[in-house]
């Protein structure tokens, strides 16, 4: 694939197409809400098993509980026992339907029509799943002898609360001192066609919740109690007017947005004793989790401090910030591209925050690169039937650009 442009040997592209097809298809029939597998993996390693893979199945959580505690499946493959490590990583797991009669067709039924592949998970992540699993049979085929190792890490707690699948994995790899040298995340990166953004890189992710008390009391005697909600306006408008940082050539100025405010006893005449706030901040690699967390405490304090009323803030970091600067892997991703679609790709940090967060601080090169992101988490989730062998190749070129030049 390295050595001639893809897109003059049909045949290529036709074998590519029909195997990422089908694999997807027999993915997309299992409905595998998060955190639920659904027999989606044991599909994965039996075939990874046969192109000479060693799959090894991690399970974090309890069985018995649901939520952020509930059992997750998790898979590490791996063929080879040398540097440089090529991970393809990715989920399994698909957000709920919503409701179903909404949908043109059964989410759970993958239905071709239009040049679509419709199907709950279909951008969102199971197509670049099988395409991934496809370009690693081919090029294990061909370069059965290949240098380094290529690996798989699935998991099938990406779209819950992402505490028992890739973090742990993770955990345990480098526990025993094993490390990934190269991840290509196999997310939805493209935006109008394929192979136009790879993401190189996210933003981090910290979340708040503020809770402010006052006194509860009735709202003609004021003078009796203690309102959080007017307490909270002077803070909450500095907060929202505030400039974190002004972002850098790769990142976006860091941003804050408010997402949701509850406060009131659902009665007019009655001042409320609580208020809470749930905030967000998607940062850029100009300002850490500690100065927006001081800065933040400084505004509050400084409006509460002749106050009756009192605040608490609740934490909650998701993610740092990660790069991966133009080196190796993403000139091994634009080559590839180039190759298989003719496209140039621009490099992009946006969108919200995915896996690679948790293998970047490894110190692992990750960009994320998949289909077109239009539909994910939509009701008619779909992606263009003509992209899937496409992306095979693409990723087939990827490992012979790292393994064999």
């Amino acid at each position: 694939m390295s050595d001639a442009n893809t897109q003059s040997n049909p045949h290529q592209q036709t074998t590519h197409q029909q195997a990422t097809l089908d694999l997807s298809i027999e993915l997309l029939e299992r409905p595998s809400v998060t955190p639920d597998d659904d027999g989606c993996q044991d599909i994965l390693s039996a075939r990874l098993e046969q192109a000479g893979f060693d799959c090894e199945f991690m399970y974090f959580g309890d069985r018995k509980q649901s939520g952020e505690h509930a059992e997750v499946k998790n898979l590490w493959a791996r063929r080879g026992t040398t540097d440089p490590v090529i991970c393809f990583a990715g989920h399994t797991d698909v957000v709920p339907t919503g409701n179903e009669s909404h949908w043109t067709y059964p989410p759970f039924t993958p239905t071709i029509k239009d040049g679509y592949l419709w199907a709950r998970g279909a951008a969102d992540m199971k197509t670049g799943i099988a395409a991934f699993t496809i370009a690693a049979e081919r090029f294990v085929q061909d370069h059965p002898e290949h240098n380094g190792s290529i690996a798989f890490l699935i998991t099938s707690d990406e779209e819950g609360p992402s505490v028992n699948g890739t973090v742990k994995v993770v955990e345990t790899l480098e526990a025993r001192n094993e490390k990934i040298t190269y991840c290509l995340v196999g997310e939805p990166s493209s935006t109008d066609t394929l192979g136009d953004i790879i993401k190189n890189g996210r933003r981090g992710s910290l979340g708040a919740v503020l809770t402010v008390t006052g006194k509860q009391g009735h709202v003609a005697y004021p003078h009796l109690a203690s309102n959080p909600i007017h307490a909270t306006m002077s803070a909450l408008a500095e907060l929202t007017g505030a400039t974190w940082d002004e972002g850098n050539d790769y990142f976006p100025a860091t941003s804050l947005q408010i997402s949701n405010i509850n406060g009131g006893t659902g009665a007019s005449n009655v001042i409320p004793e609580t208020l809470e706030v749930v905030f967000n901040f998607r940062f850029s690699t100009e300002t850490t989790e500690d100065e927006l967390k001081a800065k933040t405490h400084a505004i509050f304090d400084k409006y509460f401090a002749d106050s009756k009323a009192s605040y608490n803030i609740n934490w909650k970091l998701s993610g740092q910030p990660f790069l991966t600067p133009e080196g190796k892997l993403v000139s091994a991703c634009q080559k590839a591209i180039k190759t298989v679609t003719d496209v140039d790709t621009t490099l992009s940090t946006s969108g919200g925050t995915s896996d690679g967060r948790f293998i970047a601080p490894t110190g692992a090169q990750v960009v994320e690169l998949g289909v077109r992101n239009a539909t994910i988490h939509q009701v008619d989730e779909k992606v263009e039937v003509d992209d899937l062998g496409r992306l095979a190749q693409i990723y087939e070129g990827i490992l012979e650009n790292l393994l064999l030049n």
